[in-house]
């Protein structure tokens, strides 16, 4: 590794030892279980989902999760070379010695880094290649609502929340151990929330689609239902802090999962509801928590809409009255054009101005209506008047391309609409607005 490091782009992302990483012995734990990313090191670190179940499985005495991201191609290439197999960065243990590996999955363009992590870990592609000398394959995450393209490769899903199913299966893959595979697999189909591939039959259409799936055998469930955890579950206040910038390089405190608004295009609004909420207390002791332990300059209060937070108005008070002085950000990663307020950015604004970020999706507002995207221009435009007239420099907005029935003319909408936003800039802070 020595001599692989110096020749390949950004070395940080593969020595482990950042602070607050947790390494265990490993003769004094009785369940390993490596949380796999499978996109670079800088974007798999600034999964929320990730190092909630990091954070949770080391808590336990009795087990340890270690992290893998995809490398980069110059240091896939570096490894197949020297013959290293993918590791873990806490101990540097290959993947291959974990009693369990599992994937997050987050979007299918990921899909492909999967398999080539498997394989720089030497680990069997096909689920079908691996006896229980191998690591079980597990994946989560929102991409596992459509388990079918990737089937082939994993031994289990774990459909819905993962705080409370992923404890039930490591225990389970303890008391197991020494049994056959396929054992360990039909005792874990019976634990609400998993899905075992291997266990069902699947027909499809003539065009491709799932016609049906049918149980192989008997006592395997017919169908399949969601896990979801009734409560949050601790926020996470000793995160790891990484050697270098990450894609959302700031401390995190989820205050709320799940949504109501019903948007067609949203499956994060669909699949995470109900809608749970951290008590604001809750929110203020982590926040002080996560300020000793990681040394960041930014709170993220994270949600799918911070502001749709029932006491987001008292706590940015709270937060901004306490951490003012001390020159600390607070953002709220994701705003509703139809909730933001001019109180809300005046709350925020004692602090630095770290930018505001809404979400139009569509340039016209037929497109809006076709996915209930319930944000007229107007809303908008008085929306963005009020943040440059209150000091904000730099306004984000977030679009799609591709949405059902769109023409020309709603892309085009698109460029008009931010056109229209960056003059209202350009008349309250002139050459510092974007």
């Amino acid at each position: 590794m020595e001599r692989i490091l110096p020749t390949v782009e950004k070395p940080g992302r593969y020595v482990g030892g950042e602070w607050n990483s947790v390494v265990k012995d490993w003769g004094d734990v009785e369940t390993r279980v490596a949380l796999c990313y499978p996109d670079l090191y800088e974007i798999g670190m600034s999964n929320m989902g990730l190092a909630i179940l990091y954070d949770l499985v080391n808590r336990r005495p009795d087990m340890l999760a270690e992290r893998a991201y995809a490398p980069w191609p110059d240091m896939a290439a570096a490894m197949r070379r020297a013959r290293i197999p993918l590791y873990s960065l806490e101990t540097r243990h290959p993947l291959a010695e974990f009693d369990v590996v599992g994937f997050t999955l987050q979007y299918e363009l990921n899909y492909t880094n999967v398999l080539e992590m498997l394989d720089l870990a030497g680990i069997p592609l096909h689920s079908g290649e691996r006896d229980e000398r191998w690591p079980l394959v597990i994946a989560g995450g929102s991409s596992n609502y459509n388990p079918e393209p990737l089937a082939d490769f994993f031994d289990l899903f774990v459909i819905g929340e993962g705080e409370e199913v992923l404890f039930e299966l490591l225990e389970l893959v303890h008391r197991l151990r020494g049994s056959g595979r396929a054992d360990l697999l039909r005792a874990a189909a019976r634990i609400p929330g998993i899905y075992v591939p291997s266990l069902y039959r699947v027909a499809y259409n003539l065009d491709g689609t799932v016609a049906e799936i049918q149980p192989a055998e008997p006592g395997v469930p017919e169908r399949v239902l969601k896990r979801i955890v009734a409560c949050l579950p601790p926020a996470v206040t000793r995160p790891v802090v990484p050697y270098l910038e990450l894609v959302h390089d700031r401390a995190v405190v989820e205050i709320q999962r799940g949504c109501t608004e019903g948007c067609r295009f949203c499956q994060a609004g669909m699949i995470y509801r109900p809608v749970r909420e951290r008590r604001p207390e809750e929110v203020m002791d982590a926040v002080d928590e996560l300020l000793r332990n990681t040394g960041y300059d930014e709170v993220g209060l994270l949600s799918l809409a911070s502001s749709d937070y029932s006491q987001i108005e008292p706590l940015l008070e709270a937060l901004v009255a306490r951490y003012a002085p001390q020159h600390v950000a607070i953002s709220l990663p994701s705003l509703r054009v139809d909730a933001f307020s001019v109180s809300l950015a005046q709350k925020v604004q004692a602090t630095r101005k770290a930018g505001l970020t809404f979400a139009p999706e569509a340039g016209s507002e037929r497109l809006r209506a076709v996915i209930n995207k319930n944000v007229t221009e107007e809303d908008l435009l008085q929306t963005a008047e009020a943040a440059y007239s209150l000091g904000w420099d730099r306004i984000k907005l977030y679009f799609m391309l591709g949405l059902p029935t769109e023409t020309d003319e709603d892309v085009e909408a698109i460029a008009r609409l931010a056109r229209r936003v960056l003059g209202i800039g350009r008349q309250h802070r002139r050459a510092r607005a974007q």
